[in-house]
């Protein structure tokens, strides 16, 4: 049995790799239903970043994933609002984030709503940016 009825993650899955795979894998090994929620290309736009692959083709390629039951538009970044839409009983995030100041906050809020955040170590040596930097030194 899965500690967690329904599961939440959000990220821009943007030139998806092995730490966007073991995020989601993971997830799914701890709730029975994982909602995906993947960032427009809109709200990857506050970054000052663009993602390389559109929005359209990366819900396409998260929702192919076998690990997510759902995927949907991550349209801003209000947590709590997420969970009013979706009512999961877990959030699961990369451990870089533990004990930001942004995260704390966070952790007390969802407290209040029986919502636990469960942090995943990051997948070290690979990221979206570390691709981007390899292909710039590449051309």
């Amino acid at each position: 049995m899965k500690k967690y009825k329904v599961g939440y993650t959000t990220g821009v899955y943007d030139m998806f790799h092995i730490g966007h795979l073991n995020l989601l894998k993971r997830a799914k090994e701890m709730c029975d239903y994982l909602i995906v929620g993947v960032t427009t290309d809109e709200l990857t736009s506050y970054k000052n970043k663009k993602a390389v692959i559109p929005f359209e083709d990366r819900m396409q390629i998260v929702e192919a994933i076998r690990y997510v039951d759902e995927a949907v538009p991550q349209v801003n970044m209000d947590k709590m609002e997420a969970w009013e839409k979706y009512h999961f009983d877990a959030m699961f995030v990369g451990d870089d984030w533990k004990g930001t100041e942004k995260w704390n906050r966070l952790e007390e809020d969802f407290r209040k709503v029986g919502v636990d955040i469960v942090y995943f170590e990051y997948t070290k040596k690979i990221s979206s940016t570390m691709l981007r930097e390899q292909l710039k030194r590449d051309e």
